[in-house]
């Protein structure tokens, strides 16, 4: 069987509320591919850039590959990894378009939240292997949910991709989707899931970390409250926390963030086709 991407309304079946998410037809850094695996490779583990990729299937009941493709990825040629029972390996080819994020310039009041001290480094550096840890997380399962609801109602304040200058600064591109809404707005779980760290960290203020399975996590910065704890099984709509302003803001928001085999990835294209035309059509000035 040849390699074939899905290019128009791919519905990825996990649920029975599961509903058909709308993926651009060329895949592109920030965004996902979804490739048809051959049918020798069935039931199949696949790997992309020496990490797993998630693996389910498709309305046809087709094996498919959901691969998460980071911000830095290179345009061009990509391949899969893909390995079947009997050890049979085989690589699959896709291309990788480019695509340019406009720029977003913020100005950060508290200094340090731009330029920390070497007091806050220490902070920093532990928190960040923390954070990634979970981003990196694996866990096994079957039973994939990947149509999402939004998580807090809300015009966008900052879209995903954004390359990003604090006090004129050049800092990473912006790794999530930013909501604005009140503090004190109950923040929801767009998906079952399990909470695999909660925390209040330097930048990203109190935030909490979810597993929803085979690398898919999602991430909820800057909360007023938490209202989770590590190891506690959530269902979809199940209140996580508050909005809120702590960490690295200038107002009250909350900074979603989807992680798919570690590459962070717009969460968009995990809302149906029609919450993200409406999403992207009320969007607010930063």
């Amino acid at each position: 069987m040849t390699l074939r991407l899905l290019i128009l309304s791919v519905l990825l079946l996990a649920s029975a509320g599961s509903q058909a998410l709308t993926l651009d037809s060329t895949p592109v850094p920030g965004g996902i591919a979804v490739i048809t695996l051959p049918a020798d490779a069935e039931p199949a583990t696949a790997r992309y850039r020496d990490r797993k990729v998630l693996v389910t299937r498709n309305e046809n009941n087709d094996y498919i590959a959901v691969i998460g493709l980071p911000l830095a990825s290179e345009p061009g040629r990509h391949y899969l990894k893909v390995n079947n029972t009997s050890g049979k390996t085989q690589n699959l080819g896709f291309q990788v378009a480019d695509k340019a994020y406009e720029e977003q310039h913020i100005t950060i009041k508290d200094k340090r939240k731009v330029n920390p001290e070497k007091r806050d480094m220490e902070r920093i550096t532990r928190e960040s292997r923390q954070i990634k840890s979970a981003l990196r997380h694996w866990s096994q399962q079957d039973d994939i949910t990947l149509a999402f609801e939004k998580p807090v109602e809300g015009p966008t304040s900052s879209p995903f991709g954004l390359r990003r200058f604090f006090n004129e600064q050049a800092r990473n591109p912006h790794s999530g989707l930013d909501i604005a809404a009140p503090e004190g707005t109950p923040i929801r779980a767009p998906a079952a899931g399990t909470v695999i760290e909660t925390g209040d960290f330097f930048f990203n203020g109190n935030t909490v970390l979810l597993d929803h399975g085979q690398g898919l996590v999602t991430m909820y910065c800057h909360m007023n409250k938490i209202d989770v704890t590590p190891g506690q099984s959530v269902d979809s709509g199940e209140i996580l926390g508050e909005v809120g302003m702590t960490g690295r803001v200038t107002g009250p928001h909350l900074h979603w963030g989807v992680s798919l085999n570690d590459a962070r990835i717009d969460p968009l294209l995990f809302l149906p086709a029609e919450q993200q035309a409406a999403n992207q059509s009320n969007e607010a000035t930063p």
